[in-house]
């Protein structure tokens, strides 16, 4: 009786306890609410009204700003601050939030302010049936005995429906046959379906069986997935691989390191020689990260470590092993290993602040809250237990919430702003896993700092498009997120445009490669933002100076020939004196500085004592007077090059060509012409030209003559005068040749018209062919031969 006087006092204290804890925190924090929506609702459907499930004003829910906060970066949902109603904020996938077949709940804190309080919401997310079941191969064959007694079981392919409870796989079904039926075996929460002979086989009558196995699920519609079987009948060996266990359970520490033995296992067969020899293989039906984790020895059996283990991703691993014999067909034997994962003190505790006063009233009475905070933990068990205190000397503590791991900052004595008009609280967080683990609250109070600004870099012209070409680097005193940075760059120009930067590392790639001559500097801004909350950032401009390279060769601008080849020919008498200017070559190069500097240099010249060619101007001049054991044509080939690391060069040639002195005289007079017309159109004018000037010559004799028969002194008024002149010769060209006298004289020419003598005659040509005739005809030339 006394021991049950002491339980009754004991257990009155303690709901006497409770009461005072739910009087003096009620109002931070109710009792939580739940509700449940269904998946791959739209965006805005309403879930409940949350307002008026708290009992909040609605016309207050504004000014008291109503929320939902989450430490989560991806909110689902969202409250109306209008009518107070939860609501969905973006599309739902069960399957990838919860990967799970049991309930998937989600828990959401509402809060509100003035006074601050704080609500937990459970959010039911239910499944709908939006996938169909899927086999992971869609065919799957077997090798079986024709002696193989009925009753004998054939594991099938599992079939896979992400969807959970009535929306999974329900049932299997095969088409109708005489000698298999479908078997379905429960193995935890998965249906495993089985080939069961029925009736034996004969391999005489059919040697192969087609089937199609049906995976349905059980929604409204029901949806469904087939597997192609097909069955080779033969004879093999009638004893399959056993294994010394049928299940084996291995606990391994998640910290173990990669390539552990996680455990062996052992499968005999009584058959001898190749009937008997036993290979190891995972099943094809596990899930894939089971492939990635660990690996399994076909000969030996052993499983080994792939990749770490990580406690919080899972606690347990299901693995499907089977033993196969190599005999024909082959028989196997199948065990299934269960490797639960121990939990050790890997994860340091977060601190989250979701909800912050910044300013508080020095009137404030003891027990103001200036802070809601939660602490999680990863771990789990005693690794996961934290213990949070406040570690500066500073009038607030922390209290506790009905909710584990749930606190508020409030004020444990009076303010004095005069005294110390701002304080910073230090909240230190640690687990009570061994060795502990501890984390220190940080508040996002430092932006970026660039370590200098603005930056300077100089890139050399012609980098590869995509490669990086410089990197900027920003430090933030934060730790944690706060201290995570990313960074992008301001579009404001076009240049900007063509240039990416990591945001993770800050490296800047060029999506085009730059040239100097076109763009010699060009400036962008980049800026730093942390990941803290409000986030903080600073820019830097960036000018980038671009550095020429030697990417251009020189251009021979003269000479120049018509079909764009740098060649010339150029005729001088041979009686002119040693320094006499033969021509100039001309070169251009884009490049600036030693990489745009031209030298010229002559070479392979037909004779090193006639020529000389200046270095930097590029004038060929005459170094000595020439002889008559000369050659008439000299070939002189001019090389410019730059001054770059690796110059750059072109060529140039020039043909010299020696004439007599009347020759030049009568040369120098029609050159440009004579560069002119160089196409196959210029004989046969040429010839026209020559045969109508000779025509004209034998008349202008015969007028001469008849002149002289008629004693006419004025025989250019008589017979030259027309109604378009004033009876005076227009244009005379005079020249001598030894002891001789020549004077051609004429109607004024048109502009561009040029005289070249020949070898009997002289002949007029005319820019433009079509007229040549008609201005010979008509403006006859007069050949005046005098002694």
């Amino acid at each position: 009786m006394e021991s049950e006087r002491l339980f009754r006092s004991k257990k009155c204290c303690w709901f006497a306890f409770s009461l005072i804890l739910l009087l003096i925190f009620g109002n931070q924090a109710l009792a939580e609410m739940r509700y449940s929506v269904p998946e791959e609702v739209k965006d805005g459907t309403v879930v409940g009204n949350v307002a008026k499930d708290l009992g909040l004003d609605k016309s207050s829910l504004i000014d008291r700003r109503f929320r939902v906060v989450s430490g989560s970066k991806d909110a689902f949902f969202e409250v109306n601050p209008d009518n107070g109603a939860l609501q969905v904020r973006k599309k739902i996938d069960r399957e990838e939030l919860c990967h799970g077949s049991g309930s998937c709940l989600m828990e959401l804190k509402i809060l509100v302010e003035n006074p601050l309080e704080m609500h937990h919401i459970v959010v039911e997310i239910t499944d709908v049936n939006d996938h169909s079941p899927s086999f992971s191969e869609t065919e799957q064959a077997f090798q079986i005995a024709e002696h193989t007694s009925p009753g004998a079981r054939f594991e099938l392919h599992a079939a896979r429906d992400p969807d959970a409870g009535i929306n999974s796989i329900r049932t299997y079904t095969i088409t109708s046959n005489d000698h298999f039926d479908i078997e379905i075996s429960q193995s935890d929460e998965e249906k495993i379906p089985f080939l069961m002979l029925k009736k034996s086989l004969d391999r005489e009558q059919k040697n192969k069986h087609l089937l199609f196995v049906t995976a349905v699920d059980g929604g409204k519609p029901p949806r469904s997935g087939t597997l192609n079987v097909s069955i080779i009948v033969l004879d093999s060996n009638d004893n399959r691989p056993t294994f010394s266990q049928e299940i084996y359970q291995i606990e391994i520490q998640e910290n173990v390191p990669i390539g552990t033995t996680v455990t062996r296992m052992h499968a005999i067969d009584p058959d001898e020689d190749s009937n008997g020899e036993i290979e190891y293989s995972l099943s094809k039906t596990l899930a894939r990260k089971v492939y990635e984790i660990f690996e399994l020895d076909s000969l030996t059996g052993q499983i080994t470590l792939k990749t770490a283990l990580d406690f919080e991703d899972s606690e347990i691993y299901r693995l499907d092993v089977q033993a196969s014999d190599k005999g024909q067909p082959p028989l196997t034997g199948r065990c299934r290993v269960i490797i639960k994962v121990k939990d050790v003190n890997d994860n340091p505790p977060e601190i989250e602040v979701t909800s912050l006063s910044n300013t508080v009233s020095e009137d404030s009475k003891p027990g103001t809250v200036i802070s809601l905070i939660s602490v999680t933990d990863k771990d789990s068990g005693v690794n996961g237990k934290i213990i949070s205190r406040i570690i500066n000397d500073v009038p607030f503590e922390l209290k506790p919430s009905y909710k584990e791991n749930i606190y508020s900052v409030v004020t444990k004595d009076f303010l004095d702003r005069e005294e110390v008009p701002q304080y910073e609280i230090t909240i230190k967080a640690t687990d009570c896993g061994e060795p502990p683990i501890a984390t220190i609250s940080d508040v996002n109070d430092n932006s970026p700092q660039f370590s200098q600004s603005p930056l300077y870099f100089y890139l050399v012209e012609n980098n590869v498009a995509g490669a990086s070409i410089l990197s900027v680097s920003a430090q933030d005193n934060d730790v944690n997120e706060n201290a995570a940075i990313s960074y992008h760059i301001v579009r404001e120009n076009e240049v900007a445009s063509f240039l990416n930067v990591n945001s993770d590392n800050g490296h800047i790639t060029a999506l085009k490669s730059f040239d100097f001559e076109t763009l010699k500097t060009f400036h962008f801004q980049v800026v730093a933002t942390d990941s803290g909350a409000p986030s903080l950032s600073s820019n830097v401009t960036v000018n980038v100076f671009i550095l020429d390279q030697n990417d251009n060769a020189p251009v021979i601008l003269y000479p120049l020939s018509s079909n764009g080849s740098a060649e010339g020919v150029e005729e001088i008498p041979r009686n002119v004196n040693a320094g006499h200017l033969v021509t100039k070559v001309r070169a251009y190069d884009a490049d600036i500085g030693y990489n745009g500097w031209l030298l010229f240099s002559l070479q392979e010249p037909t004779d090193h004592s006639l020529f000389g060619l200046d270095r930097y101007t590029g004038q060929i001049r005459t170094l000595r007077s020439f002889t008559e054991t000369d050659e008439t044509e000299h070939k002189l080939v001019i090389l410019v090059k730059d001054n770059g690391n690796v110059s750059l060069s072109a060529t140039a040639t020039v043909i010299v060509k020696l004439v007599e002195p009347k020759e030049a005289f009568a040369a120098s007079d029609v050159k440009s012409a004579a560069k002119v017309d160089e196409d196959d159109n210029v004989t046969f004018y040429l010839m026209i030209t020559l045969g109508s000037v000779s025509v004209l010559f034998l008349i202008s004799i015969i007028v001469l003559i008849a002149m002289q028969c008629s004693k006419s002194t004025d025989y250019t008024s008589k017979y030259l005068q027309e109604t378009n002149y004033d009876g005076t010769l227009c244009h005379s060209i005079q020249y001598r040749s030894g002891d001789k006298r020549y004077m051609l004289v004429g109607p004024r020419m048109s502009i561009g018209s040029t005289i070249v003598p020949g070898s009997h005659a002289n002949t007029l040509v005319l820019p433009d062919r079509r007229r040549a005739s008609e201005e010979v005809s008509k403006y006859p030339y007069f050949f005046i031969y005098s002694t």
